[in-house]
């Protein structure tokens, strides 16, 4: 495979993208190239391709592997490993907001759950409207955890019809 300028610009794009979305360059770097090549590629053919060490690109399939975003595969006749991704993108979507939810907005629920509690024994007297702003968050997050798990326990395809109806959803709101 012939990484071609197109890919580059992509490849390039979303790495920074990824640091924007807390992760690692070279992880995103590592997926996007994964994601366009269309086929199972071993390390050394991601070291070569995008001119990283093979320490980083150890570290990042390890990382991509942890997030679900990518597996092994053999393929016969080579006795190497071989990395691919999922290619739909609602898929990707799908495992992503599953690993977000478990990451960063379960945790965060339950701990403002705890400062809730905390705030009503000790505080909601004192300051009520700290409270309120509490309550208001962890209502918030609440909502964000329901919403994320129902929509991640849709299909890829109906994920993708429950997007597209987002502009008839803002019409019957507005």
């Amino acid at each position: 495979m012939e990484t071609t300028p197109v890919m580059r610009k992509f490849i390039l794009h979303w790495g920074e993208m990824g640091t924007q979305w807390g992760i690692n360059r070279s992880v995103a770097q590592i997926h996007a190239l994964l994601y366009l090549a269309g086929e199972p590629l071993t390390a050394d053919e991601l070291v070569e391709h995008l001119d990283i060490a093979r320490s980083n690109v150890s570290m990042s399939l390890k990382e991509l592997k942890g997030w679900g975003l990518i597996r092994t595969v053999h393929l016969r006749g080579d006795r190497k490993d071989h990395f691919e991704t999922q290619y739909d993108v609602w898929e990707l979507f799908r495992i992503i907001i599953i690993e977000r939810q478990k990451r960063e907005i379960d945790p965060t629920a339950r701990l403002l759950e705890e400062c809730v509690d905390e705030s009503a024994a000790n505080e909601a007297a004192d300051d009520p409207d700290r409270h309120a702003r509490l309550v208001a968050m962890h209502e918030f997050i609440q909502l964000s955890a329901s919403w994320g798990r129902r929509t991640t326990s849709l299909s890829a395809p109906k994920m993708r019809k429950l997007a597209q109806l987002g502009d008839t959803i803002f019409r019957l709101i507005d």
